[in-house]
C-alpha cells in the first residue's frame, strides 16, 4: 500500500480515525481470580492477555536470586489461531524471545524492584489475536495486569505505536498500516515523568521527522494513560465494594 493511500484527501485513516486518534479500547482487571494479577485488553481488533504471579520466592536455582531487587521474569506469546499465518510455535521462536527480553527491561525501569530482594515476579502476556500494535497492547494489559497484583511501581506504562503517511505522523498503528512497510516507532513511556522505557525504530528518520513521529506517540501514550488510569479506578471501586460486603 503506497503511503497516500493510508490517508484520504479529507485527512481520515482506512478505518475512519484522524491521524492522532487511538483505536476503540476496552479492557478488564482482574479477569483470573487464581492469579496474583491479571488483565485483558482490546486496541481495536488486537487483543491481549497478561496474568502476574509474584512476589515470590525464586523458583528453580536459588543461585539466580539478586540480593538488593526483585528478578523481573517475562514471557511474551502469540496465539496459533491469533493471526493469519499459521505459527507452529507460539513461543520459543527467537522473535517472541526477543519481544520477552524487551517486556522485561521496559518493567525493570517501571517495577520499585528493591522492595521485593531476593523474589520473583513472573509476567505473562499472550497476544490473542493480532491486528498491529500487538506489543503495544501487550504492555498496557501487563501494566494493568501488575497493578491489579497489587506491585509497587514508579508510574503507568503505557505503549503506543506510531509511524507516517507523507510527512503526516500516525499514531496506533492498524495492522494494514504497518504492513504498507513505512517506518514505525514503538514507544513505552512512563508519563508521569516522560522516562521512556522502550524506544523502538523500524527504519532510519531524519530527525527532524522522528521528532515528528515520535511527539505523536508520546501523545497517544498519554491519552492511553487517561484510559487506562479510569480501569484502574474502576477496578479500584469494585474491589473496595466488595471488601464493604
Amino acid at each position: 500500500m503506497a503511503a497516500p493511500e493510508l490517508l484520504s484527501d479529507e485527512g481520515y485513516r482506512a478505518d475512519g480515525r484522524r491521524p492522532a486518534e487511538l483505536r476503540k479500547i476496552r479492557a478488564r482487571m482482574g479477569v483470573f481470580a487464581q492469579a496474583d494479577g491479571s488483565a485483558y485488553i482490546e486496541q481495536g481488533n488486537t487483543k491481549a492477555l497478561a496474568v502476574v504471579y509474584g512476589p515470590h520466592e525464586m523458583r528453580g536455582s536459588r543461585s539466580k536470586a539478586l540480593p538488593d531487587r526483585a528478578l523481573v521474569n517475562c514471557q511474551y506469546s502469540v496465539a496459533t489461531f491469533g493471526t493469519s499465518e499459521r505459527r507452529r510455535r507460539p513461543r520459543g521462536d527467537r522473535q517472541t524471545g526477543e519481544l520477552a527480553l524487551q517486556l522485561q527491561q521496559t518493567f525493570e525501569a517501571a517495577i520499585l524492584t528493591q522492595l521485593h530482594p531476593r523474589s520473583q515476579i513472573d509476567i505473562y502476556v499472550q497476544i490473542l489475536q493480532a491486528d498491529g500494535g500487538n506489543y503495544c497492547a501487550g504492555v498496557n494489559a501487563a501494566t494493568l495486569a501488575v497493578m491489579d497484583a497489587g506491585i509497587p511501581m514508579r508510574d503507568y506504562v503505557c505503549a503506543c505505536s506510531a509511524g507516517l503517511a507523507e510527512d503526516t505522523p500516525l499514531a496506533d498503528l492498524s495492522s494494514p498500516e504497518e504492513a504498507a512497510g513505512g517506518p514505525r516507532l514503538v514507544l513505552a513511556l512512563l508519563p508521569a515523568s516522560g522516562q521512556i522505557a522502550l524506544l523502538q525504530l523500524s527504519a532510519r528518520l531524519h530527525q527532524e521527522r522522528l521528532e515528528t513521529v515520535l511527539e505523536a506517540a508520546g501523545q497517544a501514550c498519554r491519552a492511553l494513560h487517561a484510559v487506562l488510569d479510569r480501569v484502574v479506578r474502576e477496578r479500584l471501586r469494585e474491589v473496595t465494594a466488595l471488601l464493604g460486603d
